[in-house]
């Protein structure tokens, strides 16, 4: 059964299924995932995080052999402007967080050509991404995996304000795992879902299996918001990580806990830093940041990507 998202973020997004993969490192490393996303209908996200162009290049052209539903997320500290330039030119879609939304950085990407989108944490936030421009926002609760900037509200008041504040369409991001979760936020308002935790336990994921282990295992209340894991960071800050994670960290005696291999290099992984380990990292993996959402708590088993996105969709209403 064939539940459509919202038609004009569907038309946005080049996709037919409400449900947007979260752009998470280490989980991503390769196009797998985000292409398995977008090969069931869902629209795949890639971190581009401040990766080279060189490196990026050879994934976008990877993704963009066999789907248009993909985009490229970008993390402004970490931004190197060739790769902004090649991610507007060749990838259908890219967005931004972890800085205020730019006009200079949206127009860019709507001179390449590719739909623009801002991750955002509170209504003020929505109201400047339309403002400089952007075509979509992304609305990350305070329930959501990984980095943040502000404390912010959780999903259904955040994407209540958002809704009110803004007239683009805007996808929820933030604790979502489940068909009723998914089919609520629809159902709220939102345009679409985006959806990270679930997928760090995907088949296709890149992910070290102690990582998604520990999401299996993993209770809601186990995935806490730490400053823990900033070494090493442009732009230090909040992040919400399973626990674990801390108490090995802070047990671990080396100042490095081991090596993250990420696109063929191995770089150090410093104790607190901020990179999550790979499948193929080594040493200490359980004292490198497993960042999860608050919805850990609903993800009980690895599954192809494509099973994930039919789950996540199986409470969607089709369209009258």
């Amino acid at each position: 059964m064939v539940h459509s998202m919202s038609g004009r973020l569907s038309e946005l997004l080049r996709c037919d299924l409400p449900i947007q993969l979260s752009p998470m490192g280490s989980v991503s490393v390769t196009p797998a995932l985000p292409l398995a996303v977008a090969l069931a209908g869902g629209h795949g996200m890639y971190p581009g995080l401040g990766l080279p162009p060189a490196a990026l290049a050879p994934v976008i052209d990877a993704l963009k052999e066999r789907t248009t539903a993909f985009g490229v997320n970008l993390l402004v500290p970490m931004l190197d402007p060739a790769s902004l330039e090649l991610a507007a030119e060749r990838a259908p879609y890219v967005d931004f967080f972890l800085a205020d939304a730019d006009p200079k950085l949206v127009a860019r990407v709507h001179e390449g050509g590719a739909v623009c989108g801002w991750q955002i944490e509170s209504a003020d936030e929505a109201r400047a991404a339309e403002a400089a421009g952007c075509d979509v926002v992304i609305a990350k609760a305070w329930e959501s995996g990984g980095r943040k900037r502000i404390e912010g509200p959780t999903l259904l008041p955040l994407l209540d304000a958002v809704l009110g504040a803004v007239s683009i369409p805007v996808i929820a991001a933030g604790g979502l795992a489940t068909a009723r979760g998914v089919a609520a936020v629809l159902a709220a308002g939102a345009d679409g879902a985006r959806v990270g935790t679930r997928f760090i336990a995907a088949a296709e994921s890149d992910a070290h299996p102690a990582w998604i282990q520990a999401v299996i295992d993993a209770r809601a209340q186990d995935a806490v918001v730490s400053r823990a894991f900033n070494v090493g960071l442009p732009e230090p800050g909040p992040h919400r990580v399973l626990r674990s994670s801390i108490a090995a960290a802070e047990a671990l005696q080396d100042d490095q806990a081991g090596m993250v291999r990420l696109l063929g290099a191995e770089l150090p992984a410093m104790r607190f830093g901020g990179v999550p380990p790979t499948r193929d990292s080594t040493g200490a993996v359980a004292a490198m940041p497993f960042y999860a959402g608050q919805s850990a708590g609903a993800v009980t088993a690895r599954q192809p990507a494509a099973e994930i996105v039919a789950d996540l969709c199986s409470r969607v209403p089709q369209p009258a």
